[in-house]
């Protein structure tokens, strides 16, 4: 892991190859051979290499580096491994489209998972960690399917609150879109549809992979004429039904 943490760390650092060289007494093109892999340091250079990037030798040489950056937040309740930052050390907002679920279901701890998937931009978001989500089906309308959530990161479940909507990651319910209720007594969420055509249901929070909170969604059709549209139908279908009934009840 040599060679790709030097670059990783120089690059962190804002060095330049020419710059990192000078501090460490070396030729330019001896420092472009470390981080190339065709040469490798002796121990006294190691030990200088470590020192300057306050790192262990052992660090240096055996992990990547880079993976640790990933590794943002850790509790006994919830863990979130992968996050990738832009030019300026800001974090992404990383779009987790339909294309994407299943394999975010089973990668969402790798960070090369992560660092491939496509980014998004959000003007003057606060600080904190966000993520996006394609959202797909009929349970929470009026929000349209294909809407995308852009949702902040909670660290730990008993910060959920009550009546507000989050995107729930789980292995058993997959990704899903729900207005919530915290159980904080029996340790369970109660997931709620804004469609009451769909029931209520509960899952634990130890089947609870990560927890993302609304902030703000991009929809992409005129929502009163989406909704218009649907409340159309159902009249529609309700007068088939009433008149399909009078039939019956009038013998025809």
């Amino acid at each position: 892991m040599l060679s790709d943490n030097l670059q990783y760390l120089r690059k962190k650092n804002k060095l330049s190859q020419q710059e990192l060289a000078n501090q460490l007494g070396l030729p330019r093109t001896t420092l472009g051979d470390y981080e190339r892999g065709k040469t490798e340091p002796n121990i006294d250079m190691l030990i200088q290499l470590a020192d300057c990037f306050e790192v262990s030798i052992d660090a240096l040489v055996r992990d990547n580096l880079q993976h640790r950056e990933f590794e943002i937040i850790k509790n006994k309740d919830i863990r979130v491994l992968a996050m990738t930052v832009d030019s300026d050390n800001k974090g992404n907002i990383e779009l987790v489209d339909t294309k994407a679920e299943a394999g975010y279901l089973e990668s969402f701890q790798d960070p090369e998972f992560i660092s491939d998937l496509p980014k998004i931009y959000f003007p003057k978001i606060p600080n904190g960690t966000y993520r996006s989500f394609e959202i797909n089906g009929e349970s929470m309308l009026p929000m349209e399917s294909g809407s995308i959530v852009v949702s902040a990161y909670v660290e730990k479940l008993k910060d959920v609150k009550d009546n507000r909507t989050y995107i729930i990651i789980s292995k058993e319910e997959g990704l899903v879109y729900k207005r919530v209720r915290n159980n904080k007594k029996q340790k369970t969420l109660t997931l709620i549809s804004d469609n009451a055509l769909f029931l209520p249901y509960e899952i634990a929070y130890d089947e609870i992979a990560e927890v993302w909170e609304y902030y703000a969604h991009l929809s992409f059709s005129d929502l009163k004429l989406s909704f218009n549209e649907q409340l159309e139908s159902k009249i529609t279908d309700i007068q088939k039904k009433v008149t399909s009934i009078e039939k019956r009840v009038n013998g025809f």
